[in-house]
Parts: structure tokens; C-alpha cells; sequence
């Protein structure tokens, strides 16, 4: 629940009172109780206990499953005459995933990279649960929405018949069929479902792009995320007492609500704190409260100055606690990146990644930058490995780490990505390193190539994730059949022209890469020299879905990036369709690092690593 509201919004609609089912709690026998619960029996056990005998805990019960229902439990409460009375309702929400952002949601399925692709992922009973749990999660999706989809999904990769399918390989076809199983259930037994297809769902895992979760993105929202200490979206920042004291810890929340994250959090971190740092010159220069506050406008206040600073005082207080913590964190960026020499690795990793740069740049870098610290030095040998895998046969991966001054425990991350490159993984065994990226490059549907763009171009923004030429293709009707399968419907083509039909026309789009003018300098219809166009537009923009092209889903296996979640929102309005992204986790490098290394890791668990 926290995912989608606060308490406020909850104690707005009249609430008093929120607690955990499993904890001792007082009887108010005089209230009547929500329960929001999953459909398991120790909760239905519980909410019986609750509520029978002659002393219940509450007036009457009013019951929610997050998923469907067992005919058996719902027999068990049937079987309770003395609970029948007192519920107030029994009902199904189908609501068993997390939103993460307003396009974007989670499963929270943390272990699934584990449980799904580790190195005994296949004789695990977790395996099985997992992907259940899984398909169950992203169902509710759809059922909430009120959604059928087509179900596709990227198709095993063996390339002859000599090559063993494992089952790592098939996870995105097991996955698949799971959630077909769900939806096919909800047609007939959820009311208005749809019928006929209404959108599009395309189901990957991490293979489909090894470099996304480890490469330093280099927007406000992704640099927050690997940089600094957040946890989740909240973050704890200090702010001066104003008693003269210590300082105050207080934790914010980086989300929808915050015009200013919106507006900010996909810009460039560059563009980002010029943008703040003016923004704040704009509101102290329109702001009358702002002025006196910042002793700009020494002379004698008149009466009618005295009722503009009483009247502006409270708005000022606000808006300048926004700007205030944006241009903190952003200085902090900022001074992280030169400290860690982040922009020289940067510009390397993208070079590696469009095949400017090889083995003399990256032997040079490790050579001369010796300063760097152990986790980027990995990051970088991971993306070389990802770009040119046969650099890694043999003991050349090896003398790398040793070039590197990397642990062994740094190499087994290298290593296990072959656990998410398909084909036969048992060929990688050992300290022999092959991630058969030869094969996986030749059936994957797209390569990633150079993106052209008008105006200037920035050396740290030039990487995009592999799911944005995905989504186009899938858009446009072309992606390949052979390597991504449908459960249900027609041809990708004839799909294709389909969606294009039912599409309204696409508007014309700046890219994110090029430096636009500024508008965000001339506010309208504001003296607060605080909002600015396009937190305006955003605000004001329409939800009414209907005028949009069908909506399509994406979901990946394994986690996914800040990266991908960015290209989300920038191909929503490129397309005029909404896109929305859905993974089993969302990972920032380190946690991505951390459960890479987990894949051959005996009885060690997240817990243990403290990600």
C-alpha cells in the first residue's frame, strides 16, 4: 500500500487506524475493519480468529483478497456460521504489484536472478514458485487495468540441434504460458473483462541486455539511485535547526508528487544542476517574500510590503524547501563525480560500448587511473566483457582482475554473466570464460547502433537500453516471430499495421540529448518564478488513454534499470502510446553486482551481503 499512497490519503477517507495482521492488537469492537490481505490460509485463519466467538475484534469485517480466491478457503470461511454475519464484504481486488512510478511497477520477486538463472536454478523447487508468483503478479496487472493482452515473449535461442536448451533459456516461455493461464482464467471470471486483445505485452529477461544494469547512466534520477544512499525512494537528508543546534535528519520521498523530481529526473545531471541553480535565481528574483528573506531589499517596509511577505511567506517556505534539497543533492552529484573521477569512466564505458574503444583503452585506464575504486573498475570490466567476450577466454579475464587489483570474489561476477547469456552454460564452466555472446548477437532482433541526433551531442549520453529498439520494433509491427513468440493473435505484420491504424499521429518530439532553449525561465501565470512550463504540461496532461494508440507492457526478468524506466516515459510521448514497465525488481548497479555474484554463491543470501 505504501507503493501507492500515503497516510494521509488513507486518513483522508476517514481510516484512523493501519496494522499488521500478524501483530497483537487491540480489540474495537465498537469499529468496523478493512482487511486487504492475500488469499493464503494463515491470513484467512487469522481474519477468522479475528472475528468469531463471542468477542470479535471488530464491529464487522470487510474483506479484500489481493488475488483470487481457493474454492477451498472460501468453503473455510462458508464453514464459520459464526463469522457469516459479520462481513461486510468479500471481495477480489486483483492487486498483487508494486508501483515504482506511474509507468513503471515492480513484483518483488528480489531473488528471482537467483532462483531463475543462478548456477543450480534447475533443480530448485524455488524455480517453479518463483516464476508462479511471478505470473500471478503481473496477471493482477492486467486485471486491475482491465486489460487483455497479446502475450509475447522471447523465444528459447537454440541455434541447432546440438545445443542443449537449458531451462535458464526457457524462463521468458514458462513465464509466459503462466501468465497466459492467469488471463485466460480472468476472462471468464472477472466482470467486463475484455475479450478481445486490447494491448500488447512483451516479456524479456536480462539477457536481453547484460550492459544496462552496470554502466553508469548519467540522468538526475538513475545518478541519485547509484550515487547516492536511498533506499527504496526516500531519502534522508540534513537539514540546519533552527535553534542553532545540531542538524535535523528528515527523510523525503523522490517521486510523482515533487514537481521538481518530475521535471528533472531524466535530464542529464549537468543540465540538471544549471537548470536548479537558475531556477532558484528565477524564484529569489520574482519572489517578494524570497527577496527580504535573502536581505536583497534592505530598505523600509511599507505596510503593503508587511501583507506581500505574510501572504507569500508560506508558499515561499515551500517552493524553497523543494528547490533547496534538488540543488543539495545535485551539488552532492556533482562533487561525487569529480571525486571518483566518474567522467574519464564514463566516457570509456560508452566508448566500449559503440566500439570506439578496446583492450589498449581499457589496459591504459586501468594502468594509469589506479585511484579508482574497485566497484567502478569492475563496472567497466563487465562492460568490456558484455562488448568483447572473447577478451575474457582463457586467463585473459584473469590477468585483467589481476591488472585491476580485483578479488576473486569481483571476478564471479564476470563470470556469471554467462548464467544470462542462453545456450549451454555447462560449456562455461570454470575459470574458462565464454558467454556465447557470438550466437546470442545473431538471433537477438537488434543490435545496438549509434542513435543519431540532431544539435549537439553530450560524450556521457550516448548509451540507450536495448528495450527502446525493442519497443519500436514491437510498435512498428517488427519484431521477428521466430525470436519472439505470441501465445495468442496474429502475425507481428499484420499486428503491426493494425497498431498503426488504431494509432493517433505521432507528434513531433525533441530528444532528450539535444539542449533545448530554456522555457522553464518564463513562467505563466505565476509571480513565483516557480513553476515552469513543463511542470505545467505535466500536471495538466491528459490520462484519457483512449486517445492514445493501444498501450503496451513490457516486463523483465531478472530487474530492471533506471535506464530502462527513463526510455519508458521518453517513447510514451514519441509514440503516443503509453508504455509501461514491469520487472521482477528494480536494481541499482551495486544491487545488480551483488546478486551476479549470488548466482554461484552457496546458502548466502541478500541478507548476508546487506545490498
Amino acid at each position: 500500500m505504501s507503493y501507492s499512497c500515503k497516510m494521509a490519503d488513507i486518513t483522508d477517507e476517514g481510516i484512523s487506524l493501519v496494522e499488521d495482521i500478524f501483530k497483537r492488537r487491540q480489540p474495537l469492537p465498537t469499529m468496523d475493519a478493512i482487511y486487504f490481505i492475500q488469499p493464503s490460509k494463515e491470513n484467512v485463519v487469522m481474519f477468522l480468529s479475528d472475528m468469531s466467538g463471542r468477542r470479535p475484534l471488530y464491529k464487522k469485517a470487510y474483506v479484500f483478497f489481493s488475488s483470487p480466491i481457493s474454492k477451498e478457503l472460501v468453503a473455510h470461511i462458508k464453514h464459520d456460521t459464526s463469522v457469516l454475519s459479520r462481513i461486510g464484504a468479500l471481495s477480489e481486488m486483483n492487486l498483487e504489484y508494486f508501483a515504482i512510478d506511474n509507468q513503471g511497477f515492480i513484483t518483488d520477486n528480489e531473488m528471482a536472478l537467483e532462483e531463475l538463472f543462478g548456477e543450480n536454478a534447475g533443480n530448485s523447487h524455488k524455480h517453479n514458485i518463483c516464476l508462479n508468483v511471478m505470473a500471478k503478479r503481473i496477471a493482477t496487472v492486467f486485471a486491475s487495468l482491465k486489460e487483455f493482452p497479446y502475450v509475447r515473449f522471447r523465444s528459447s535461442r537454440s541455434v541447432d540441434a546440438s545445443t542443449v536448451t537449458t531451462l535458464r533459456d526457457l524462463v521468458p516461455t514458462k513465464l509466459a504460458a503462466g501468465v497466459w493461464n492467469y488471463l485466460s482464467t480472468y476472462k471468464n471470471t472477472i466482470p467486463n473483462f475484455p475479450q478481445k486483445e486490447t494491448c500488447e505485452l512483451l516479456i524479456v529477461d536480462r539477457s536481453v541486455d547484460q550492459i544496462a544494469p552496470v554502466i553508469h547512466e548519467w540522468t538526475y534520477d538513475a545518478m541519485c539511485h547509484d550515487l547516492l544512499n536511498i533506499e527504496g525512494n526516500k531519502y534522508v537528508h540534513e537539514i540546519p535547526s533552527k535553534t542553532g543546534g545540531v542538524p535535523e535528519k528528515k527523510e523525503v520521498l523522490l517521486e510523482d508528487h515533487d514537481p521538481v523530481w518530475v521535471e528533472l529526473r531524466h535530464e542529464h545531471i549537468a543540465y540538471a544542476s544549471e537548470m536548479l541553480h537558475n531556477k532558484m535565481e528565477n524564484f529569489v528574483s520574482m519572489n517578494k517574500a524570497a527577496q527580504i528573506h535573502s536581505g536583497r531589499d534592505g530598505s523600509e517596509l511599507s505596510t503593503r510590503d508587511l501583507q506581500k511577505v505574510v501572504q507569500a511567506l508560506p508558499q515561499y517556505s515551500e517552493k524553497i524547501e523543494k528547490l533547496s534539497l534538488h540543488v543539495e543533492i545535485a551539488g552532492k552529484l556533482m562533487r561525487i563525480i569529480a571525486d571518483l573521477g566518474l567522467r574519464d569512466i564514463g566516457k570509456l564505458e560508452q566508448d566500449l560500448v559503440f566500439g570506439d574503444a578496446g583492450a589498449k583503452e581499457v589496459i591504459n585506464f586501468l594502468r594509469t587511473k589506479q585511484e579508482t575504486s574497485p566497484e567502478n573498475k569492475l563496472r567497466l570490466l563487465m562492460i568490456y566483457a558484455a562488448a568483447y567476450p572473447e577478451k575474457f577466454e582463457g586467463d585473459k579475464g584473469a590477468k585483467l582482475m589481476q591488472l585491476a587489483g580485483l578479488a576473486s570474489d569481483d571476478m564471479n561476477a564476470v563470470n556469471n554473466m554467462k548464467y544470462l547469456a542462453g545456450g549451454d552454460a555447462k560449456k562455461a564452466s570454470g575459470s574458462t570464460f565464454s558467454l556465447k555472446f557470438d550466437v546470442h548477437k545473431k538471433k537477438n532482433a537488434v543490435s545496438r547502433k549509434e542513435q543519431v541526433v540532431e544539435g549537439e551531442k553530450l560524450a556521457l549520453s550516448r548509451f540507450y537500453p536495448m528495450i527502446e529498439e525493442l519497443i519500436l520494433k514491437l510498435s512498428k509491427g517488427d519484431l521477428p516471430e521466430n525470436e519472439y513468440s505470441c501465445m495468442n493473435g496474429p502475425s507481428p505484420t499484420q499486428h503491426g499495421n493494425h497498431v498503426t491504424n488504431t494509432s493517433q499521429p505521432l507528434p513531433p518530439v525533441q530528444s532528450k540529448r539535444v539542449r533545448q532553449t530554456p522555457t522553464w525561465a518564463k513562467p505563466r501565470g505565476s509571480d513565483d518564478g516557480y513553476s515552469s512550463d513543463s511542470v505545467l504540461n505535466l500536471r495538466n496532461m491528459s490520462n484519457d488513454h483512449k486517445k492514445m494508440g493501444q498501450r503496451i507492457f513490457i516486463f523483465i526478468i531478472g530487474g530492471a534499470t533506471r535506464s530502462e524506466l527513463r526510455v519508458i516515459h521518453k517513447l510514451t510521448s514519441k509514440l503516443n502510446r503509453e508504455i509501461i514497465l514491469g520487472s521482477s525488481s528494480i536494481d541499482d548497479p551495486p544491487q545488480f553486482m551483488t546478486k551476479l555474484k549470488l548466482l554461484t554463491a552457496q546458502d548466502i543470501s541478500l541478507d548476508d551481503l546487506k545490498i
